[in-house]
């Protein structure tokens, strides 16, 4: 089986999963607060054929299809047929899924193009598991999500120590069968509608805690595996009146593993320090922030539009502040489509044949989640109390009350009170509604702080040589070399490395 259907994907969910919502144990598939995002999350695997031209493509192994998202880049060709699939994909959402499947296919398809990792650590059985799991994802378009977050309680001392000894995920022995895991994650978006899990390397692990330093596949439905879920913020409505909440809520789990056993051949790294710590920075940027990046670009061209609808529905569009509020996101979204072009343009080895973007992607992860924010702000700027002044598709039926709405809230512009209603509904669900708040958090944080970021592409600049300038000024024979794009140095990367 390959490129499932939405039926197909319901049906794995039927495993006896543990997932907790509050103080219930429940089932997914009945408990009614999650119909909407199971059907929503099918819905992605029912649209991947109806767009199949720009989804799927050939499995080399077996010829049946498979989403693009899992193939394995190798020449500009396939980062263009990634691009047509990852906005493709996007669009389904309008990039408000963060965690749609090939988010995490793309990390696995990332990992295991990086076979010279592997090679270099002297045990060429880790990535043969890999490459064989790789394979069994494609051959069954499983739904993958990752849980990689150290559960560092205690920030006063480091992510490993103290009371953050006992909580994160850790080996606790070695049997036959394989190693058992004890500890908790954070934090699943998807996790409890996902078919499997993926742990793999976020931070790099000092020496000392090599029983920290994992990577591992299971299923959500393994024993001892427990979803801890927040509160679920999708709703049972139309989706005339709540576009968003009544199918994207693909809910946030703390994954605990209870002594959980990981078969070997779904263990992938094991206390091997050198893998684990060049692994994510030898592919998360020029790989897997091409899917994040055209999907972030997808979502901020909808939250222009979405706007511009609001400007015209008020009749505000020539209003200057309006108008600099609506040119300050599609100058958003030019730079983010501008990086991601010239990152696609100039890709190229990131070593054992892995053609992936130009590190300069990673840029965007610096300043998309302040974007992101800002956005939010602005759609509640310009809609003012508009927000709150919407009623449902419904009531435009009544016979009483219909007619009454159509006299006393209709749009500028000769915009129906209906079109009104919609516009103003879907902003509200976008940026002010418990969903849309949600999903500002998670702008802010999935590929990790803001600070952090800019604090690697400091480090990034410094082992490039980016220095130099101010004492040119001074003396002429310091003027340092004019960088080029392919002269970059990626961290846990060779030199030979170029991209």
């Amino acid at each position: 089986m390959t490129a499932r259907t939405g039926a197909e994907y319901k049906a794995g969910l039927a495993d006896g999963r543990e997932v907790w919502l509050g103080a219930e144990r429940i089932n997914v598939l009945e408990h009614p607060a999650f119909r909407g995002s199971i059907e929503g999350m099918a819905g992605y695997f029912d649209y991947q054929h109806k767009y199949a031209a720009d989804c799927l493509t050939m499995d080399p192994a077996t010829g049946g299809q498979m989403n693009v998202s899992l193939m394995l880049p190798k020449n500009a060709g396939d980062i263009a047929t990634r691009h047509r699939a990852f906005d493709r994909l996007a669009r389904y959402s309008n990039g408000m899924l963060g965690r749609t499947p090939d988010y995490v296919n793309v990390v696995l398809a990332g990992h295991v193009s990086r076979k010279d990792i592997f090679d270099r650590s002297g045990d060429p059985v880790f990535h043969q598991r890999l490459a064989a799991y790789h394979r069994e994802v494609i051959e069954k378009d499983l739904a993958l999500t990752h849980t990689i977050v150290h559960a560092a309680i205690d920030k006063s001392v480091g992510e490993l120590q103290g009371i953050n000894e006992d909580l994160t995920l850790r080996v606790v022995r070695r049997t036959d069968e394989g190693l058992i895991v004890r500890g908790a994650k954070m934090l699943a978006t998807l996790g409890p509608i996902a078919d499997e899990l993926y742990v793999y390397p976020a931070t790099p692990i000092q020496p000392g805690f090599e029983e920290y330093a994992l990577s591992f596949a299971i299923p959500v439905a393994t024993e001892g595996v427990v979803a801890v879920c927040r509160d679920h913020y999708g709703i049972d409505a139309d989706v005339a009146d709540k576009p968003f909440s009544s199918r994207f809520d693909e809910q946030d789990a703390v994954i605990i593993f209870d002594d959980v056993l990981v078969p070997w051949h779904r263990v992938f790294i094991d206390g091997n320090l050198d893998v684990y710590n060049s692994l994510n920075s030898g592919t998360a940027t020029g790989n897997t922030q091409q899917q994040t990046a055209i999907r972030a670009s997808v979502k901020l061209e909808f939250a222009y539009d979405l706007c511009v609808q609001m400007a015209k529905v008020t009749g505000t569009e020539s209003k200057p502040d309006v108008a600099s509020m609506l040119g300050e996101i599609y100058s958003y979204l030019r730079i983010a489509r501008s990086v991601v072009h010239s990152a696609e343009v100039n890709a190229s080895d990131w070593g054992g044949g892995a053609f992936f973007c130009h590190d300069d992607i990673s840029s965007l992860r610096t300043v998309m989640p302040v974007w992101m924010a800002r956005v939010n702000d602005i759609i509640k700027s310009m809609g003012s109390h508009n927000l709150l002044a919407t009623p449902t598709r419904a009531a435009f039926d009544d016979a009483r009350l219909g007619p009454l709405l159509q006299k006393y809230l209709p749009g500028a512009n000769g915009i129906p009170a209906e079109e009104r209603a919609r516009i103003f509904r879907t902003a509200w669900d976008f940026a002010g509604s418990a969903l849309g708040s949600r999903i500002e958090l998670y702008e802010r944080f999935y590929l990790g702080s803001v600070g952090r970021a800019r604090a690697l592409d400091h480090r990034k600049a410094q082992a490039k040589g980016e220095t130099g300038a101010y004492r040119a000024m001074f003396d002429e024979a310091a003027v340092p070399p004019v960088p080029q794009l392919d002269d970059v140095v990626v961290p846990g990367q060779p030199v030979a490395a170029r991209h």
